[in-house]
């Protein structure tokens, strides 16, 4: 073990020290662009992406490990419900109790599944508890305080594409979604979403890990798993600070002309934006004299289900054919639901 973590290290080192003598020979001409004008702009919103996404990622990952340490998988399973249909209603509404951000959701769900949760309560949990929750319900009553309508359709429309999702999920995915492999001794055994594949810990192997419950273990695994979704967090942070610094929003507002347009145009700037839900909101009042009802809609809906840097995180839980498929889903019923309530409107 000792041995695979000293090559792992040199790896990282040796191809670092040739890069020394080319850092130190553009010295000047890398500190001058590091100080230009949009790098800091850049900066200053990578920062302010990251601060906003790490406390909420760290709550998640705190959730996620007092879930491993201190939840049973028997406890998990006998307190889901049976019925498909009582499963996605009642995880549409978890995030009242359990006010999530997008960012911390994903490590929270990943534990639950590994404890026996099936697929399609999870994936409703992770779309609407982001946004069918009591902080983001004030957060954009504040942003609209003289359009109630917006609020209640952000509401509305939430939950109802995450329950879709939940029964197409139900139907369709007959295998467990999770990128990681089987392990012994776990409670996560290649499960089926219709929960009968699920099987328990056995009493011994229950007794035994009783044992290592500890505070310290309980900080350990909650680092490590911080230290693991961070790195997507990191990535995608960057990425949409350099599409948001590079990309003026006067071009991107001048492809959004037009009735489909529009919605795709909202629709893809909440991808790149990756605000959280709780913040975005504030974002989509600045357009509300641009856009009509709809394409406001399907930003304030899409963003928290799916952005880029949710995207990144969703493959590092998910197999990459589950997060296509997800992704797809989630962009043809909020086109779809968002364009019908502005009919309608």
């Amino acid at each position: 073990m000792k041995l695979a973590a000293n090559l792992k290290l040199l790896s990282f080192l040796i191809p670092c020290a040739f890069l020394v003598p080319v850092l130190i020979t553009l010295a000047p001409d890398l500190k001058e662009a590091w100080n230009s004008e949009a790098l800091q702009n850049m900066k200053t919103i990578f920062i302010s992406i990251f601060l906003e996404a790490a406390p909420f990622l760290l709550i998640g990952v705190l959730l996620s490990s007092f879930m491993q340490w201190f939840v049973s998988g028997e406890m998990v399973r006998r307190l889901t419900p049976k019925n498909p249909v009582g499963g996605v209603l009642v995880a549409g509404l978890l995030g009242i109790v359990f006010p999530i951000c997008e960012c911390g959701m994903i490590p929270v769900v990943r534990r639950l599944m590994h404890k026996g949760m099936p697929a399609y309560i999870a994936v409703t949990f992770i779309l609407s508890g982001p946004v069918v929750n009591p902080i983001v319900f004030t957060a954009t009553l504040l942003a609209f305080p003289s359009h109630p309508e917006i609020v209640i359709a952000r509401m509305l429309l939430s939950f109802a594409v995450a329950a879709l999702i939940g029964i197409l999920t139900y139907v369709f995915v007959h295998h467990n979604p999770l990128k990681t492999p089987k392990r012994r001794g776990s409670a996560m055994v290649q499960t089926h979403p219709r929960f009968k594949m699920v099987k328990p810990h056995s009493h011994s192997a229950d007794h035994d890990h009783a044992h290592d419950k500890n505070w310290r273990s309980f900080f350990i695994h909650a680092g490590d798993e911080f230290v693991d979704m961070s790195k997507y967090l990191v990535i995608g942070a960057l990425i949409t600070a350099c599409i948001q610094t590079f990309i003026s929003r006067s071009d991107l507002i001048s492809l959004g002309n037009g009735p489909v347009a529009s919605y795709l145009f909202m629709m893809g700037f909440a991808y790149v934006l990756s605000l959280c839900s709780t913040s975005d909101a504030f974002v989509a009042s600045a357009f509300s004299h641009t856009f009509a009802l709809g394409p406001l809609l399907s930003f304030l809906v899409l963003g928290p289900m799916l952005d880029f840097k949710s995207t990144l995180m969703l493959l590092s839980t998910f197999r990459t054919r589950f997060v296509i498929g997800l992704s797809l889903a989630i962009i043809m019923l909020v086109f779809a639901g968002s364009w019908l309530i502005n009919l309608l409107a």
